[in-house]
């Protein structure tokens, strides 16, 4: 099988070991295999950005098209063969891997169009005979750890902005997923983009993760994963000041109103909180639904995840993959005792599953009878639970979808205008949906969330130029 190298100076090297990359449907099968880095080929891939970051830097806006539009154009052109490797080897489903990889295309083409749109203001002084500059310079080397359960999504909306403003990329992606960001370099790679400027670096997050973090040569870090790991990075990086953007977790609200549509609000937290097997940030981990409502919710819910296939990702009739792998499995079987023994009533699944292929598989479960102050509504679990809340009105409902340390996403089903509006005024989150599911974004517009959830600018959008440049006023007499 094809040892996959590192990419380093705009070149594949060797790194100190190398890792199988099993299925999690089938895990009796190596997706591939992997060579991984530590401290020392960290090192080599930030002194290549640092040699290709001043070049770079002064690069025009239509090199920087050009590079950015081929990779989303290939990306685009072979996403149902990326998307199969995607589902291969995270677990997700291939019509939602397929999805993601189109997503990642996006991206690339939405950032080769912002590369044309680099702004900038003269204006006049408050003095007179005096003119003001302010432009936008690249911050410089820039360092990437991304998460397993978006493999290029993620890297993609992080890669693309600092790119198209000039910076040079240093690429620790996840351990467990590989692939997707191999070849994801691989494109880049074959790009006309000059060596140096991208570098990917696979590792393990105490050895390369650690040394990407505190090497004193890259400029800022932009992170995605849970909450102690960036809070770590946030120290280490205040220490050198160095900039540092972190987008950690969720435990996302659902609030279901009496006079909402039924359908609607099934849909929506059926999608929310098991989709993807429940492995988004943005998931709809708390059900938080009325009086009158309650029953008939919870009763339509139950017989609809009873319904949904649990199976093989690359299965065409599969709407629920496995856990990403055994530790994810057995953490949430682990919050399952956890429900249980804090005496809230599981009304259906929670079971591991037993299939055709030895994988990790979970049918999804729901809780009812929970209270907020429970660890499996205070604690983000990652996997296909949700938690039912009884609420008596909108006000106590508002009360307990904002009585969490997270604040990422949030939503509401209602059919009142009024609520709904109260709603996306006092709801304590970076984004907030209205009969949608609180999973499931846009790439054009800004991501991001309060509270432990994250911290530093906005990613994705026109905004992630907040984090991706400097701003530098210039003064000239006239």
């Amino acid at each position: 099988m094809e040892l996959h190298k590192l990419l380093i100076g705009g070149k594949w090297v060797d790194g100190s070991r190398v890792r199988d990359n099993i299925n999690p449907s089938d895990v009796t099968e190596v997706v591939g295999r992997f060579t991984e880095g530590g401290a020392g080929e960290i090192d080599a891939a930030v002194a290549a950005a640092g040699e290709a970051a001043p070049a770079w830097a002064a690069s025009g806006p239509q090199q920087r098209f050009d590079v950015l539009d081929f990779i989303g154009s290939e990306i685009l052109a072979r996403k149902q063969e990326l998307g199969l490797l995607l589902a291969r080897e995270e677990g997700k489903t291939l019509p939602e891997a397929v999805g993601e990889v189109g997503r990642a295309g996006q991206i690339f083409k939405f950032y080769a169009g912002e590369a044309l749109r680099l702004r900038g203001e003269r204006i006049p002084s408050t003095r007179p005979g005096v003119m003001v500059e302010v432009t936008r310079e690249p911050l410089g080397v820039v360092g990437m750890i991304t998460p397993w359960n978006f493999p290029i999504a993620i890297p993609a909306w992080k890669i693309a902005p600092a790119l198209a403003f000039g910076n040079t990329v240093v690429l620790k992606p996840a351990e467990l997923t590989p692939a997707c960001a191999w070849a994801l370099a691989d494109i880049i790679h074959r790009s006309d983009l000059p060596p140096g400027v991208f570098n990917m670096v696979n590792g393990a997050g105490s050895e390369a993760g650690a040394a990407l973090v505190q090497h004193r040569d890259v400029a800022g870090i932009s992170f995605t994963g849970s909450v102690e790991t960036g809070r770590g990075i946030a120290a280490a990086c205040i220490g050198r000041m160095a900039k540092f953007q972190l987008e950690m977790g969720g435990k996302n609200p659902l609030i279901v109103l009496d006079d909402a549509d039924l359908d609607t609000a099934v849909a929506c937290a059926v999608n929310g909180a098991f989709f993807s097997t429940g492995q988004r940030c943005t998931a709809s981990s708390r059900l938080i639904v009325t009086e009158g409502i309650h029953d008939r919710f919870v009763n339509a819910v139950s017989e609809k995840i009873a319904s949904l296939v649990v199976g093989d990702a690359v299965a065409s009739d599969t709407q629920i993959g496995p856990a990403v792998d055994g530790r994810q499995l057995e953490k949430n079987l682990a919050y399952m005792d956890i429900g249980r023994k804090e005496g809230a009533e599981l009304v259906r699944g929670g079971e591991r599953v037993t299939c055709e292929k030895d994988g990790f598989y979970m049918s999804p479960a729901l809780f009812v009878n929970t209270r907020n102050d429970m660890r499996i509504n205070r604690e983000e679990i990652f996997g296909p639970i949700a938690t039912v809340l009884k609420a008596a009105d909108l006000e106590e409902a508002m009360a307990l979808a904002n009585d969490t340390p997270f604040g990422l996403s949030a939503g509401i089903c209602t059919t009142s205008l009024s609520a709904a509006e109260h709603f996306k005024a006092n709801a304590r989150a970076g984004m907030v949906m209205v009969n949608l599911p609180t999973a499931g974004v846009d790439y054009h517009v800004p991501f991001g969330g309060t509270k432990a959830s994250s911290y530093g600018s906005r990613e994705q959008g026109s905004h992630a130029a907040e984090f991706y440049t400097t701003v530098k006023t210039a003064y000239q007499l006239a």
